[in-house]
């Protein structure tokens, strides 16, 4: 029995379609903002986005739950690997974007799927904050951001077309563009906080889209571009190295754990078609 990551149905997308404009909001709403706006960052919003994105990643565990059959030993592995995500982002944060916690929430995703990943990035980004002491108003936009990296990595093609190297060159390429993505999106965040028509890439509030993105690119380049090359190398390399052993080992784990498994009670005189009648008993079956 192979272990398949855990599929998304109408409610999970609903909530993943919800969380994701919402953050898609959060994140861009500056860009559009008029210069006599009252903010124009996000230093003011992101409590409340904070408060708006707690619930929300609940409903998508609630949906996911009740869509896939998502059970108590689903989320205790979530809580396992998010602690093991937290523990390894402070070995590498501050050294040239070398962040190994990447190619877990890599490889996480691709085995239990977007639902569970999305959530697993946000649990992890949230539970490493607390360990290192990196709360701030770029937390709720790390959590955001690395849910979004997480569920990619389960929306790849299925491990039943890719297996082997193809399947860890696949994960290898992922893992490299979206360490760029992810280093993009969240300087965005930050950059809006750098203001002023003085500097070439500075965020200007209210000047036309199309010359504060001009702007953000020349900023991306000049500031993080070396940043987040050493996160997607050390995501590459971790991938080829070691990906195949921990992939098995999560498979594995996955198959234990009997995920999507549903319990069927038989009582006395109600055998299933073809089977004579027994005692009670517990039959597993999958979908």
């Amino acid at each position: 029995m192979s272990a398949r990551p855990m599929r998304l149905g109408p409610r999970s997308v609903a909530a993943l379609v919800l969380v994701s404009l919402v953050g898609l909001t959060a994140f861009c709403w500056p860009l559009f903002a008029s210069a006599d706006a009252a903010v124009t960052s996000h230093a003011a919003d992101a409590p409340w986005l904070f408060a708006l994105l707690l619930p929300l990643l609940v409903a998508v565990v609630v949906a996911t739950i009740a869509d896939s059959g998502m059970d108590a030993k689903a989320v205790a592995m979530l809580g396992v690997l998010a602690a093991v995500g937290a523990a390894l982002r402070p070995l590498g944060a501050g050294t040239a974007g070398l962040e190994p916690m990447f190619f877990l929430m890599v490889l996480s995703g691709r085995v239990l799927g977007p639902g569970f990943g999305f959530v697993l990035g946000g649990v992890t980004m949230f539970a490493s904050a607390l360990l290192t002491g990196g709360v701030g108003p770029w937390m709720p936009f790390q959590m955001l951001a690395m849910g979004w990296f997480t569920m990619g990595a389960g929306l790849l093609p299925g491990p039943e077309r890719l297996r082997g190297r193809a399947e860890l060159l696949m994960l290898a390429a992922y893992g490299f563009v979206a360490a760029f993505a992810y280093g993009t999106i969240m300087n965005l965040q930050g950059w809006v906080l750098f203001q002023g028509p003085g500097s070439g890439i500075s965020f200007v509030p209210g000047a036309p889209l199309q010359e504060n993105l001009v702007r953000f690119l020349a900023y991306v380049t000049a500031t993080s571009m070396g940043w987040d090359l050493g996160r997607a190398v050390l995501a590459v390399v971790l991938t080829l190295t070691v990906g195949g052993t921990l992939l098995k080992a999560l498979r594995r784990a996955t198959r234990r754990a009997n995920f999507e498994a549903q319990v069927t009670f038989k009582a006395p005189g109600e055998p299933s078609p073809g089977e004579a009648p027994h005692r009670t008993q517990i039959t597993y079956e999958r979908e």
